[in-house]
């Protein structure tokens, strides 16, 4: 389940977040960051895909002219995760007015090489190892 809260004197602070077991994504709108936090070892959960994507399109929607996806704190991903994030980039890439930064962590094995992949999808997309 995605739960929203928004900010109702008018200014658009808007967060969204999904919260389970091993993992976590949040986006608040005050920086237009997406926070992935856990492990996303889900072996055909397709619930739970579907909510995250759900959770990115609204992103998109949105329409922010920065995108941050920090990835700084998530340990692991499985393939299904990394195709749902290329179809994010994908997806932002055709809205062609939107900038996307990728913030990983270089001392998370797959980072490094998975991330990389998501700058040929998207030449433009800056990529931050720390």
């Amino acid at each position: 389940m995605i739960s929203f809260e928004a900010d109702l004197t008018g200014e658009q602070d808007t967060a969204m977040e999904i919260v389970k077991d091993n993992y976590q994504v949040t986006y608040k709108s005050e920086d237009s960051t997406v926070y992935c936090k856990g492990s996303l070892r889900l072996h055909g959960q397709e619930e739970d895909y579907q909510q995250i994507n759900s959770l990115l399109d609204q992103v998109i929607e949105l329409e922010p002219p920065t995108v941050t996806l920090n990835l700084q704190e998530l340990d692991f991903l499985n393939s299904l995760g990394i195709n749902m994030l290329s179809k994010f980039v994908i997806k932002i890439r055709k809205k062609k007015f939107i900038k996307v930064i990728v913030q990983g962590a270089k001392d998370t094995p797959w980072q490094e090489k998975s991330l990389k992949n998501l700058q040929r999808l998207m030449p433009s997309l800056s990529l931050t190892l720390s």
